[in-house]
């Protein structure tokens, strides 16, 4: 199947429904650059940990075999992209998903790539 219709034509009812509900470009850009940090598969990883409670650097990377400065890293970028959050516990800082909108997109993306891999 090509990309592209043989045919050059306009459905002009579809434009018009099409352009009335298109979604506000700041919110693309805001929701493009979300999708960009949760791209990355470290972070990926340490939200699918985070998927099952809270955990702190120091058991996020023993589950990930990773170091304590690379989840930091990744932690930081997570955090200022509201994707997770810390609660203090003395000396421990205890991270969890941000709230339940991240989950669900978290839960989707590999809900969907479970299927498309017949997992």
């Amino acid at each position: 199947m090509k990309d592209i219709c043989e045919v050059r034509c306009i459905h002009e009812e579809n434009v018009q429904r099409a352009q009335h509900a298109r979604t506000d470009d700041g919110v693309l850009d805001e929701a493009a650059a979300l999708l960009g940090v949760i791209s990355d598969p470290t972070r990926l990883k340490i939200m699918d940990a985070l998927r099952l409670g809270e955990l702190c650097v120091c058991d996020l990377a023993a589950v990930l075999s990773m170091s304590i400065s690379a989840i930091s890293h990744q932690l930081r970028l997570l955090r200022t992209a509201r994707l997770v959050r810390g609660r203090r516990a003395g000396k421990v800082i205890f991270y969890t998903i941000h709230d339940g909108h991240v989950e669900k997109l978290i839960d989707m993306a590999l809900d969907h790539c479970r299927q498309r891999c017949g997992e």
